[in-house]
């Protein structure tokens, strides 16, 4: 990381999210669900569904930058029961702040958050194969990829990618 990188990290904090943080959440996931190549969501949130959707984790957790969000991450369990010990996780990133750690410092604190909620595991179900950027960051922080399900995640084009879950003990 350079000098300037570091700077801006060093100013970004990582909080629960508030009703204020709400129009910029929105826009920054809604761009993701837009964009149609990371998110299996299609429908894009409101500032009604959007506070019912970020509400509902098990926690919200929003990357500020000089009062802004820049990011964002939910956190929730993977499934209910017996599996409900295993999390999962979503990770949106402003695109004016992408490739600025912004996403690693946001997967870090999920970590710290799943374990400080006793979740064991932190797993990801569908990250599309050509997400490059997302599948090294998960591999460098010692996330292991489950697989690959072929076709599993239809693009915004109606072609089918394959995704690649990926998990970490916790």
């Amino acid at each position: 990381m350079d000098y300037y990188s570091n700077l801006f990290l060093d100013k970004m904090l990582i909080r629960e999210f508030a009703k204020k943080d709400l129009n910029s959440m929105i826009g920054i996931w809604n761009d993701i669900v837009i964009e149609g190549n990371a998110f299996p969501q299609e429908d894009i949130l409101s500032v009604e569904s959007g506070f019912e959707f970020f509400n509902h984790q098990s926690f919200t957790g929003v990357a500020i930058f000089e009062n802004e969000v820049v990011g964002l991450y939910i956190l929730h369990p993977n499934n209910v029961g017996r599996c409900s010990h295993i999390a999962n996780a979503s990770y949106a990133v402003d695109a004016d702040f992408r490739g600025k750690h912004v996403g690693r410092n946001l997967v870090l604190d999920s970590i710290r958050k799943a374990r400080e909620l006793d979740f064991k595991i932190l797993q990801f179900n569908a990250v599309v194969k050509s997400n490059d950027s997302a599948r090294h960051l998960y591999e460098t922080l010692g996330f292991r990829q489950l697989g690959t399900i072929p076709g599993g995640f239809r693009l915004k084009d109606g072609t089918y990618e394959d995704i690649c879950p990926y998990f970490i003990e916790l």
